[in-house]
């Protein structure tokens, strides 16, 4: 990218969120991308990361060779942050820290003949070549791999007896591991060594006619009764491990203790798998022969459904929502305590960037809640840095998008 192209980009991004763009941004932007160049580390100044929005994807002279060999978009950057504040969904890569977007879906309903519908999800993963998101239609669920080089996959279908192991640079599937039971739901442990694929009866995204739910203005269907039957632990170089059984309540509406959808998840550690829970408690833990566990102790305080969870480094935990009916605010915590250490901006932790650094949803004030955009937040600051543009509101549409991150 030349200079010419990264003061046009930077312009018209600027110009996308609003406000009137200085007389003096061209020169902000230069001067900002040659402290960069100039910085063997970058990540103490975020209000210039704002300012120079650059997306950089280009192939690099290979050292031995002198041939040019592509390396990975996720890796090739320009500072510590990668935003896109115009751009709703994405279309470039957006990275912050140690973390980037690697994917992300947006869903909708597809009536079936019986009356049934199923929630689809339409995939955008990052081309590691150009570090765009592209559309990735052929699956119904995935994960990337720490380093995203590597992103597990489920066709379409679920529950699938087949996960592919999908090569992000080349964008084709190197490996099929097989499996005797369904599997509808498949996450990377936090090394990327193992697999934890949740093994489900029926597809845990049908909604059922007989379950309808009413919005006030139309009836459709509803989310159909659990019919998880436990989980697998492969071994990501070989495809070889074991499936445990884990038995769900089940009975209808205030019977079940999960949701239809309740997929496994590793420990921070690796060494355990968890599920989320509609009850207390409301997260349990079990070792890859399927027994019950305690829950570790750094993950006592923590919810399932705060993505974000642990720090890098454990000692802190991602809080819920810890706002008011006019104000987004979220919370930090001592995971050994539970004590809250800090109070942040924003309305949901998602991902950690770094140590002190958290990526999360948050909303303009006066604005619906469900209008959300991708902000970088910071442990000791009330400032935000605008990663995206904000989704749409209305659920199901093609502007309400679901982000999915992995370490790089």
């Amino acid at each position: 990218m030349n200079v010419t192209d990264l003061v046009r980009e930077s312009l018209r991004e600027e110009a996308d969120q609003g406000p009137p763009v200085p007389g003096n941004f061209a020169d902000r932007v230069l001067a900002a991308r040659k402290r960069r160049r100039n910085r063997a580390v970058v990540g103490t100044s975020l209000a210039v990361a704002t300012a120079a929005v650059v997306a950089v994807a280009v192939p690099v002279l290979g050292a031995d060779s002198g041939s040019q060999e592509p390396r990975p978009a996720s890796e090739l950057q320009s500072g510590d942050v990668v935003a896109h504040p115009g751009q709703t969904p994405p279309r470039e890569l957006i990275a912050a820290g140690d973390t980037a977007l690697a994917a992300y879906s947006t869903n909708k309903r597809v009536k079936q003949p019986d009356g049934d519908a199923v929630m689809t999800r339409t995939y955008r993963l990052l081309d590691q070549k150009t570090g765009t998101y592209r559309e990735a239609s052929r699956w119904s669920l995935l994960d990337v791999a720490p380093g995203m080089r590597t992103a597990a996959v489920l066709e379409r279908g679920l529950p699938t007896k087949r996960i592919g192991l999908l090569n992000l640079i080349t964008g084709k599937v190197e490996r099929w591991i097989t499996v005797d039971r369904g599997v509808g739901g498949v996450v990377f442990s936090p090394d990327g060594r193992k697999l934890v694929a949740t093994t489900y009866a029926k597809d845990p995204d049908r909604l059922d006619k007989d379950r309808p739910i009413n919005d006030g203005k139309h009836e459709e269907p509803g989310p159909s009764d659990p019919s998880r039957t436990g989980f697998y632990v492969l071994d990501v170089a070989s495809g070889k491990g074991s499936w445990s059984e884990v038995k769900t309540k089940s009975g209808g509406f205030g019977m079940s203790d999960i949701n239809s959808r309740q997929d496994f998840e590793f420990s921070a550690d690796g060494s355990l798998v968890y599920s989320g829970r509609i009850r207390e408690p409301s997260q349990q833990y079990y070792d890859f022969a399927g027994h019950k566990k305690s829950t570790p102790a750094r993950e006592q305080h923590l919810n399932w459904f705060v993505e974000a969870r642990l720090s890098p480094d454990g000692k802190l935990a991602a809080g819920d929502f810890a706002g008011g009916a006019e104000t987004t605010a979220t919370e930090v915590l001592d995971p050994l305590t539970g004590k809250r250490v800090a109070k942040l901006p924003g309305q949901q932790l998602l991902a950690w960037a770094d140590d002190k650094r958290l990526i999360a949803w948050d909303s303009a004030p006066g604005t619906s809640e469900y209008r959300q955009r991708l902000v970088l937040i910071t442990v000791g600051s009330k400032k935000t840095v605008p990663l995206s543009g904000y989704r749409s509101p209305k659920d199901g549409s093609g502007g309400r998008w679901t982000p999915l991150f992995a370490r790089r």
